[in-house]
């Protein structure tokens, strides 16, 4: 525990025992990381973290998704073993964890693993055996980028509306199938106990829709011959898992299931496992998986939070419009927490946000540089001029409000309300001027500093969650009386375009 905290220390409740358990999606390896899944791995961290602080016992994952034909493909045009290719990849959403200050207790989980592919490969067996899986010929539009079968209803002028760049491909061959259409009254059935299954309801709306008008049993298998890089079905060589059925049970072999019974019980069972995932990952999380789960005789998600996308003038985010922002950018250009907060407030909690360099810089210097910035030097050069010795107090409760936004995911409205009281705190200090009225009443001015030193430790106890790095700079040097120097630097007006 940081030294500052023992004056002004965390909430601590721990007194009952609970747990919860949040994943991310895995993402594929066949591209480099970007600011999108930046945004969902930060977010997720929000939770965890807001959660620890109310005392529940955390299990937060993330990983890589490494099989599957894209990546079989890449590696191929790369001109690398498929095995050397995922692992060089791997490596760099992993260091994601340190680039964005995400909790270091966080699990790291790869499809490669050797305890996931068996865990797929039991999970498969338990379908198998209760009568969900067969094998038989098939037809299909297929879209490679999204790894999905596509109906004619879904495609736009014959292209995937998210992959537009790709040709649609025609599959026929012979693949083992999910008998997904089994499960439709039982999904109706989960949808409607669980209210709140799937967050924002626009897209609860949009799956159960989609459940309600049929659905059809999807492939799992592959042609080995055609898709090596996959994992082995069990009992049949000709065969591999195809990439979702494969990819999805991580969310389960990461707890250790089915050997660690204790843990996956712990936070499966008990707990409240929640996903985050973008809204292209809408059918996959809340409907596939979650049939796939009752198939295997498993409890279902608790529920399915669903992120929308970032695009940049109006386009999506893609290597070949040139507009892709790195996490690795914005941290050279706005820090740690400068980017944790630009994702966080300026990137909406669920629809989609458009984001340019230059719409980037006016909110960094704005509400960084210029707005929290700047009240915690005055503020804190008011308590090292006029203060004695340090303000104490024992403990901070995180602001209610923002613990009731981040109860329901809403993390934009959450840190909003942290920048209202930011204004208020600034608004404060201009109304009562106390670097003024210390000349005529220096008791009073030293109460009125006293005091807003109080209200910034208490907006600093609320960033916590948020922008960790930066809390634990403020309650140091309100612990200190003093603060060493600018939280955010001003930037230079040279910037790059989307």
């Amino acid at each position: 525990m940081p030294k500052h905290q023992e004056q002004i220390p965390l909430l601590s409740l721990m007194s009952e025992n609970k747990s919860f358990y949040i994943t991310t999606t895995l993402p594929y390896v066949n591209a480099e990381p970007h600011i999108g899944f930046a945004m969902e791995l930060i977010r997720a961290d929000v939770i965890a973290r807001w959660k620890k602080l109310n005392g529940f016992d955390v299990f937060f994952n993330t990983g890589t998704d490494e099989h599957g034909l894209k990546i079989y493909k890449k590696a191929e045009e790369e001109g690398m073993d498929v095995r050397k290719f995922v692992d060089k990849h791997s490596e760099k959403f992993k260091n994601l964890i340190d680039l964005l200050d995400i909790d270091k207790n966080i699990y790291f989980i790869r499809t490669t693993d050797e305890k996931h592919i068996k865990a797929a490969q039991e999970f498969w067996s338990r379908c198998k055996a209760n009568g969900d899986i067969e094998k038989k010929i098939y037809k299909t539009k297929y879209c490679v980028g999204c790894e999905l079968e596509k109906t004619d209803s879904e495609l736009v002028n014959g292209k995937c509306p998210i992959h537009p760049n790709l040709n649609i491909e025609v599959r026929e061959e012979e693949n083992y199938f999910f008998k997904f259409s089994r499960y439709q009254g039982k999904l109706l059935d989960l949808y409607k106990s669980y209210p709140e299954f799937v967050i924002p309801n626009s897209r609860f709306n949009e799956i159960k829709s989609f459940v309600e008008m049929g659905i059809k049993d999807f492939s799992i298998s592959r042609l080995k011959e055609k898709m090596p890089w996959g994992v082995p079905v069990p009992g049949d060589s000709v065969h591999v898992m195809f990439v979702w059925f494969d990819a999805l049970v991580s969310y389960i072999s990461a707890l250790g299931w089915p050997s660690d019974e204790e843990n996956f019980k712990r936070f499966w069972v008990e707990g409240t496992p929640t996903q985050y995932a973008g809204k292209d990952n809408l059918r996959q999380q809340s409907a596939m998986w979650q049939a796939m789960l009752m198939s295997a005789g498993l409890p279902n998600s608790h529920q399915i939070v669903i992120n929308g996308f970032i695009n940049s003038n109006g386009q999506k985010m893609s290597k070949s419009l040139g507009n892709v922002i790195s996490p690795a950018e914005m941290v050279k250009r706005y820090g740690v927490d400068g980017t944790r907060y630009l994702l966080l407030r300026h990137v909406n909690s669920f629809e989609d946000t458009d984001v340019t360099w230059e719409r980037l810089d006016e909110w960094y210097e704005a509400n960084l540089a210029n707005g929290l910035g700047n009240l915690v030097s005055r503020v804190m050069k008011m308590a090292e001029t006029h203060l004695t010795s340090p303000v104490s107090k024992t403990v901070f409760d995180i602001d209610k409000e923002v613990g009731k936004a981040l109860d329901k995911f809403e993390i934009q409205k959450g840190i909003n309300h942290i920048w209202h009281k930011i204004a208020e705190l600034d608004l404060y200090i201009q109304e009562t001027e106390p670097f003024k009225l210390v000349k005529e009443d220096a008791v009073r001015a030293v109460e009125l500093i006293q005091n807003q030193v109080l209200k910034l430790a208490s907006i600093a106890q609320a960033l916590t969650p948020f922008m960790p790095e930066t809390a634990e700079k403020i309650l140091k040097a309100i612990q200190e009386n003093r603060i060493a120097g600018p939280l955010f630097p001003r930037k230079d007006s040279s910037t790059s375009s989307l």
